[in-house]
């Protein structure tokens, strides 16, 4: 479908206006007059006056009814591949040879609004965000496999939303059968991904430079604490980087499992480390009861504002959290405090770790941090610069 033979819809104006800017989204209060229409129709966009603004596809169940792919041209299954090979041409530049783990397309900042494609090694796993993209992934698939294959990926499979515990969340869309579990390389370091089960399409890639960054503070810093560990990457960062002992902390069992066999696919011994499955705020409390200290803290918790209305208890929560992890930090520590909301800005963030949030005074804010180039944004889209990521010495 052409931009030409599409349905056409008028914007509210300020709707219109955030469309001119570039925001890639029309929630379903922009509309002047809301159609009934099957998610994934190509829908034309024009202001109140009948201003051309944009094409997009249909979304009949989210708030947001219109994802934006551009300002003009046709919408189709030809269009929204071109977009998608800019997308891992893109990557070229960003990506060096000892990575084979890291995001070909990111969505909206690769103007293919809610398509998200990773790359863990000779897999491709797919994540589409809404349900626009779904008439159109069959149809996609077996192209984007053939554009893959002179990458070395030889499996592409769509991750779905978990419908109960212990599901399997991949589905092959085209390639090989991918295995539940691959070895993957992220700047020379080994990491284990469960795809079949793990967060997000598997691992969180887009803590990549960060995790480079702690192998290089390692060094020198004897004992490294890891909270919301998850599956372990900031820990084999620090172990890899120097650290004598890293003590690694995660409600989930099964995630220290990984991270243990991540140690020894880089040649540490996890017996010389602590996995220790508990809640972040009880640990800290009895760390702190029994003086601990340590030299290195890496705080990466889930989001605590999934939307606009949990912001104050976000941060409110945050606070607490980065007054407990001051309690536990050594004399000349260093603290990594990350956020993943996009709800919390910067400044935000950075309100929760004031001299009065930590109880202390000697620390300073020496780097701030986001996504790495692999995860662009658009600057009109503010819902994409959510990654924080604040380095206090």
């Amino acid at each position: 479908m052409t931009a030409r033979d599409s349905k056409t819809l008028r914007l509210t104006r300020s709707a219109a206006a955030s469309v001119r800017r570039g925001h890639p989204w029309v929630f379903r209060e922009g509309l002047a007059r809301p159609p009934k229409l099957d998610s994934g129709t190509a829908v034309s966009l024009a202001s109140e006056e009948g201003e051309p603004l944009g094409v997009g596809l249909w979304d009949e169940s989210s708030p947001i009814a219109v994802r934006v792919f551009g300002k003009s041209g046709r919408l189709d299954e030809r269009a929204l591949l071109e977009r998608i090979e800019r997308a891992f041409a893109r990557r070229e530049a960003f990506v060096g040879p000892d990575t084979d783990a890291y995001r070909l397309c990111n969505g909206e900042g690769d103007h293919v609004p809610g398509l998200v494609i990773d790359r863990y090694a000779h897999v491709a796993i797919v994540r589409l965000d809404g349900d626009h993209l779904d008439p159109w992934i069959e149809k996609l698939a077996p192209k984007i496999a053939r554009v893959l294959a002179g990458r070395g990926v030889r499996s592409v499979a769509l991750r779905r939303a978990r419908d109960e515990a212990g599901d399997r969340r991949i589905r092959p869309l085209a390639g090989e059968e991918p295995e539940d579990r691959v070895i993957v390389r992220e700047n020379g370091m080994a990491m284990e991904v469960d795809l079949a089960h793990g967060q997000k399409t598997g691992a969180f890639l887009d803590q990549r430079d960060n995790r480079a960054r702690v192998r290089a503070f390692g060094s020198r810093r004897a004992r490294a604490l890891n909270l919301y560990s998850y599956a372990g990457g900031f820990s084999v960062a620090a172990a890899l980087g120097g650290a004598a002992h890293v003590t690694s902390v995660d409600v989930a069992a099964a995630a220290h499992a990984t991270a243990q066999r991540s140690f020894r696919a880089n040649g540490l011994d996890p017996a010389k480390h602590a996995f220790v499955t508990a809640d972040a705020f009880a640990f800290l409390e009895a760390a702190a009861r029994r003086g601990d200290k340590f030299d290195l803290i890496v705080s990466d918790p889930p989001s605590f504002a999934p939307n606009e209305r949990t912001k104050p208890r976000a941060l409110t929560a945050y606070r607490k959290l980065h007054g407990a992890l001051a309690k536990v930090l050594a004399p000349g520590g260093l603290l990594c405090a990350a956020s993943c909301s996009s709800h919390v800005s910067a400044e935000d963030f950075l309100d929760t770790l004031d001299d009065a949030a930590l109880g202390r005074d000697d620390l300073s804010l020496v780097a701030m941090h986001g996504q790495p180039p692999d995860h662009p944004t658009l600057p009109a889209w503010f819902e994409g610069r959510y990654l924080k990521f604040a380095v206090l010495a």
